[in-house]
């Protein structure tokens, strides 16, 4: 192909943004298979890519003046992602299930999403914070679920 027609750089700057986004949700949805959950080690990785991949090509067509096209972008984003998470949430008789899961789905989209906008500092504290949350805060849950029976 000519140079003209395809950015080879700019194919390569893409490849490395998604697969940081892939990379930073890949141990929340390794955790979250681990323990049973339906949305896991494909779920994450793919809602940290395609958030990503979203701004990308949301940044490679908007003009620089359109920041309110952006926002409405990002406004989208954020609520097609709380939807994909609502699905994960389940609800037997009193008891609710998978909030946390829910809510994991919704951080790996602003893991891509921070990517995107090449805050990987932010990106990196989200990813570890989830990783965190889900793994080292897993037995207090259970201790505390036990006190309440």
């Amino acid at each position: 192909m000519n140079q003209a027609f395809f950015d080879w750089q700019l194919l390569w700057v893409t490849l490395i943004k998604i697969g940081a986004a892939f990379a930073l949700a890949l141990p929340t949805g390794y955790i979250t298979e681990r323990e049973g959950h339906s949305a896991g080690i494909r779920t994450l990785p793919i809602v940290a890519i395609a958030s990503c991949g979203y701004l990308l090509a949301m940044g490679a067509v908007a003009s620089p003046d359109a920041s309110g096209n952006s926002s409405r972008v990002l406004q989208g984003l954020i609520a097609g992602i709380g939807f994909v998470g609502g699905g994960a949430i389940l609800k037997e008789g009193v008891n609710v299930h998978g909030t946390a899961i829910a809510a994991s789905i919704w951080n790996t989209g602003a893991i891509g999403a921070a990517v995107a906008f090449g805050r990987y500092e932010i990106a990196v504290a989200l990813a570890l914070l989830n990783v965190i949350t889900m793994k080292a805060l897993a037995p207090l849950k259970q201790k505390m679920d036990g006190d309440r029976r």
